[in-house]
């Protein structure tokens, strides 16, 4: 008797167990976007599994060689033991930093800097800073995906401006901004030159801004990790240029691009108000520390940025130049020619840019070769815009980027979409 009570006492609870749920993930895990950079990484890799060589313009990796005094001051680092830094970074980082900031033009002292793990990490601490959870930002779409992620983990809300290829990818009136702007608003995000569209704001357009964040009490984040990649004699109007409105604009930067380190994760924040800093700070402690010897690396690279980057400058903007002469022969291509940064947005012959992109890796091959695209409807919050659109990176030398542009042309010729 008591055996079979015990027996199905125990089938009971195993059925039980059976229609028990299972733990709930969170609605910010659910809702957070792959990316549309990343996201076709496994065809890539399969494509490459069969022999196919993968000519990569999704991504803004550049081939560009990092600076050797860079790499020579990580394996100079002799400490006998890596310790934990201070949390907004080393000391000679923060000045270092300030100091370029002086030789570009732009008055920084040490208070004014803090390091961060990556540009990725000074948006988020930026947005945490400025907004409380289901509060509002701006942003000017096209925009870098991986603000759609960062709002996300900061439970913000983007608020999209659309812009158009047509003109450029240039913004909106003053009217239609402060259409947007409601209540719960609390920031405007800008990124000049732009990822994913190349675009540099006008003095004109940065005066707009400094207008609306003005007169609406509005912080302005400004991402400037292009900062330097200008091209045809043009110059970039930062945000610390603006008068009367310093004390809330954050300058958001980074040292993958410059420097040709997207590995070493080393970005900083810049503001001129003591009280933000202040705050920020604390989520630096909360982190700990930025990685120490990336930080002594930067510091070598930033001692040689007047040597290493002009010529790097040179080189983009021939890539470009390259770029933009060899999509003219391409039937239905359309794009703008970009002022800065290394990327550009094309509206392709297609009706389905996600489709096409995935097609490329996973059923077209020319020569034994491939293009691994971004489709561009992921740097879009709005829904149905940039599904014929697609980011390239031109980050590649001109012998590959020859050979990509006729495989491009091939597939845009073979793909029946």
């Amino acid at each position: 008797m008591s055996y079979m009570y015990n027996f199905v006492m125990r089938s009971a609870q195993k059925k039980r167990k059976s229609y028990m749920p299972g733990p709930r993930l969170s609605k910010r895990a659910i809702s957070m976007p792959f990316s549309p950079i990343r996201r076709l990484s496994p065809l890539a890799d399969q494509a490459r599994q069969k022999g196919i060589h993968v000519f990569h313009l999704n991504i803004g990796q550049p081939d560009i060689e990092t600076p050797r005094e860079m790499l020579k001051a990580i394996a100079a680092y002799r400490e006998k033991v890596l310790s934990y830094g201070p949390s907004g970074g080393l000391l000679e980082l923060r000045l270092a930093v300030a100091d370029y900031y002086r030789r570009v033009g732009i008055d920084v002292h040490l208070d004014n800097v803090w390091i961060t793990t990556g540009g990725s990490e000074a948006i988020l601490f930026a947005m945490m800073a400025v907004c409380d959870p289901g509060e509002e930002i701006l942003v000017f779409e096209p925009f870098y995906t991986n603000y759609n992620g960062l709002a996300t983990m900061a439970n913000v809300r983007l608020v999209p401006l659309t812009t158009k290829v047509e003109n450029g990818f240039h913004l909106p009136s003053q009217r239609q901004i402060e259409a947007k702007i409601s209540r719960k608003t609390r920031a405007i995000l800008i990124n000049t030159p732009n990822n994913p569209t190349g675009t540099v704001l006008t003095e004109e357009e940065m005066y707009i801004l400094y207008k609306v964040c003005k007169k609406h009490a509005l912080f302005l984040l400004s991402d400037e990790v292009y900062r330097e990649f200008v091209y045809d004699g043009g110059v970039q109007t930062s945000a610390l240029s603006l008068p009367e409105i310093q004390d809330r604009v954050i300058v958001l930067d980074s040292i993958s691009k410059r420097f040709s380190a997207c590995g070493a994760r080393i970005g900083c924040i810049i503001n001129r108000n003591r009280k933000t800093m202040d705050e920020i700070i604390k989520f630096n402690q909360a982190r700990l520390c930025p990685p120490t010897l990336e930080q002594v690396g930067a510091i070598a690279a930033y001692k040689n940025y007047d040597r290493y980057i002009k010529p790097v400058i040179v080189e983009y903007e021939h890539r470009r130049n390259f770029l933009f002469d060899g999509l003219k022969n391409m039937k239905g291509v359309y794009g703008h020619k970009p002022e800065g940064a290394f990327y550009t947005v094309l509206r392709l012959p297609v009706k389905d840019a996600d489709r096409f992109c995935s097609w490329l890796l996973s059923d077209f091959q020319y020569d034994g070769k491939t293009v691994m695209l971004a489709p561009a409807n992921g740097f879009y919050s709005s829904p149905a815009k940039g599904t014929s659109e697609v980011r390239i990176a031109y980050v590649l030398k001109e012998d590959d980027l020859r050979s990509a542009l006729v495989v491009l042309g091939a597939a845009l010729q073979e793909f029946k979409g």
